[in-house]
Formats: C-alpha cells, sequence, structure tokens
C-alpha cells in the first residue's frame, strides 16, 4: 500500500507527496526512463544529482533481457541497477504494441514475437504481475491494451474493455504490501464516454494510484490537453494521478493545470544523444554552426555540469567529433532542465501562484525553437 498527500491545490494543481518503501516523490514529478535497468549516458548517481526521486523501467525489455528471473537472482532491481530511490515499472502493453512483431491478442493475454531474436512470448496480466513482482516495483503498472492512433470506435471501445477485465485479473494477482503499489490505467481513447466508463471501471476496481493511457500517441495537444480537461478531475481526489509518456516541457506544465500529479518520457534523455536540448528559452540545437565559436554555455539558468562547465563551443565539438561525452553532458543537462521545471511547478503550487507560472512558461517557451 502507498500513501499520498496533497499539501496544496490551485484549482485543478496539485502538490502532493507520494510516500514507498524506497522513500517519498514530491508531486507533481518527473520520472527519468530507465528503460533496460539504466537511464542512458547516465551513472545513478548522477540521476540522483539532478533532482529526481524515482525512475521508471520497462517490463518488456527487462523481461526479454536479461530476465525478471535474473534480476531477481540479484536482488531485484533496485540492487541490480544501484539505485536505491522508488521505482515504477510500466505493464508491457505499450511495448508489445509498438516494439513486437506477430502480436496476436485473445482475452488471456498477448502472444507476439521479441523484437530481439524472434523469440515466442505470452503476457497475460497474472504474468505481468510477476514479473513486477520480481523486479520489486514500487509501483506496479496494471496490464493494459494500447490501441494505435486512431482508430475505429468501436475498436477502441473493446480494447478498452478488454483493458477493463485485465485490470481486474491484474488487481487480483498482484501482491500487496507496505510501501508498495499498483496503479489502473484509464483508457478510451479521444471518447469521452468511453473514458469515463473506464474510470467506473477501475475506481469500482480500487488501486493505489491511476494511470491516464493511450495519450501522446499523435493526437496532438490541444486533443490531448481536451481530453485531460474532463479525465484528470473525474480521477479519485486522494489518489496520484499519472500521465503516461508525457512528454514536452509545455505538455507537463499543461498537464499539471488540469490535475496530473506524474509523468515520464524517454524525449530528455534520447533528445540529450542526439544533440537537442531544453534549455529556459527553447530548444537548442548544439549541431548548428552557430554554436561553434560560442562561449556561452547552454542555459545560463541552469546548474548542471554541463552548464557550469562547458561552453556551447565545447559541446558543439564533441557532438560533430561523436564523442561520447557530448551525450553524457547534454543527457544531464535535459534532464536537470526537467527536474528544475518540476520544482518551480511544485513552488508555485505551495504558494499560489502556479497560474501565473503557467500563463508565463506558456507564452514565452518555445517547444520547437530550434536555437
Amino acid at each position: 500500500m502507498l500513501k499520498f498527500q496533497i499539501k496544496n491545490k490551485e484549482e485543478n494543481a496539485r502538490r502532493g507527496t507520494l510516500s514507498t518503501a524506497h522513500g517519498d516523490v514530491q508531486t507533481p514529478a518527473f520520472m527519468p526512463v530507465g528503460t533496460a535497468g539504466t537511464v542512458k549516458a547516465m551513472l545513478p548517481q548522477s540521476v540522483k544529482a539532478t533532482g529526481a526521486e524515482i525512475l521508471l523501467g520497462n517490463t518488456y525489455h527487462l523481461m526479454l533481457r536479461p530476465t525478471a528471473e535474473r534480476v531477481a537472482s540479484f536482488g531485484g532491481l533496485h540492487k541490480f541497477m544501484n539505485w536505491d530511490g522508488p521505482i515504477l515499472t510500466d505493464s508491457g502493453g505499450f511495448q508489445v504494441m509498438s516494439l513486437s512483431s506477430l502480436r496476436s491478442i485473445t482475452e488471456e493475454g498477448v502472444t507476439f514475437q521479441s523484437h530481439i531474436n524472434g523469440a515466442k512470448h505470452v503476457l497475460t496480466p497474472e504474468r505481468s504481475m510477476e514479473i513486477q513482482h520480481l523486479l520489486d516495483s514500487n509501483i506496479t503498472m496494471a496490464f493494459d491494451e494500447c490501441v494505435k492512433f486512431p482508430a475505429p470506435y468501436e475498436t477502441v471501445k473493446k480494447s478498452m474493455e478488454r483493458s477493463m477485465r485485465w485490470a481486474k485479473r491484474s488487481k487480483d494477482a498482484f501482491i500487496d504490501k507496505e510501501g508498495y503499489g499498483l496503479f489502473g490505467i484509464m483508457q478510451g481513447g479521444m471518447h469521452q464516454d468511453l473514458r469515463m466508463q473506464s474510470i467506473k471501471a477501475l475506481t469500482d476496481i480500487g488501486f493505489d494510484g491511476y494511470a491516464i493511457g493511450g495519450l501522446a500517441v499523435g493526437e496532438g495537444q490541444e486533443i490531448m490537453f481536451s481530453v485531460l480537461d474532463y479525465a484528470a478531475p473525474a480521477l479519485p481526489e486522494d489518489k496520484p494521478r499519472y500521465l503516461m509518456g508525457v512528454g514536452r516541457p509545455s505538455d507537463i506544465i499543461g498537464s499539471v493545470k488540469r490535475g496530473v500529479d506524474m509523468f515520464d518520457c524517454v524525449m530528455p534523455s534520447r533528445s540529450g544523444r542526439t544533440g537537442q536540448a531544453f534549455t529556459s528559452h527553447g530548444v537548442l540545437n548544439i549541431h548548428n554552426a552557430c554554436h561553434r565559436d560560442s562561449h556561452l554555455p547552454l542555459d545560463s539558468a541552469c546548474d548542471c555540469p554541463c552548464c557550469t562547465q562547458y561552453t556551447r563551443g565545447y559541446m558543439h565539438h564533441l557532438f560533430k567529433a561523436g564523442e561520447i561525452l557530448g551525450c553524457m553532458l547534454l543527457t544531464w543537462h535535459n534532464i536537470r532542465f526537467y527536474q528544475q521545471l518540476m520544482q518551480q511547478i511544485r513552488t508555485a503550487i505551495e504558494e499560489n501562484r502556479f497560474e501565473q507560472l503557467h500563463n508565463d512558461f506558456m507564452s514565452t517557451y518555445k517547444n520547437d525553437k530550434k536555437m
């Protein structure tokens, strides 16, 4: 069982604390993604230095390699990857849809081929719970089916209803312990009636937290926010709300405004490996020739090692030379930028000035500005 306390609210925006067996998480929170037991290009202590309190691991990838049973033999994912803070693991449903081939979905579960070697695997709600238990995940996600966007209404409806039946089986198979919890996942695409049916089904079952799935799948920010406008406030007030796979800085601050508490996305780490930096003014592409002779830091408002110890000119050189250090420093910066943003959001909600922060950010920050 997890404990969640809301400390302050400003309209729908919430400032809280989520307590787990491996420590507290201050919310709203952003979780760096450690897909295969590592945040790429980062040491665990480097991730902690950014201010991150919780990481995300991936059931699909870890079940394939090195296997959940092997991770368990090392004492669980915390010990295996040397991260002593909380860990959330997703159920594997999204990766089965997006990465595996020759999928076959039945009421029992999903049969699929590994994207690594083509081996056949079966993933059911019960097996997903078993894997996440072996990984020693603090927050386990219910097994669900993810439908590609766009999809016909009847397809989305059928998938949502199956996911709700799988949610019940996930709850039945989950092994409850103090400081551990299970989140249900809302589905229903862009259809309000299906979303509300999903919320009722999940709350009838009862979970430690509730995730909003099936968004950030190509629908665009405006549609995503329109779904969150009704979906997030309809979830239980006293439980954490998690928007899966989001996202860009403006996605995060706009979702907090609508009542979301937790986020994850590969964007800061993936962008860090490709030379894209998130800064207080917008997105910067370090490959651009304008940075070649620049003595400026990436972002004067950032206190990470990349910004306090190196110049844009040096970072430009590292990426042009293909040096791994460039990926490491820029990933560190991006994750630190996200954690600074979350701290600013939390402080603003505490001081009842989040609306002003939101408006200022949305009017000045350019997600697609390449500097």
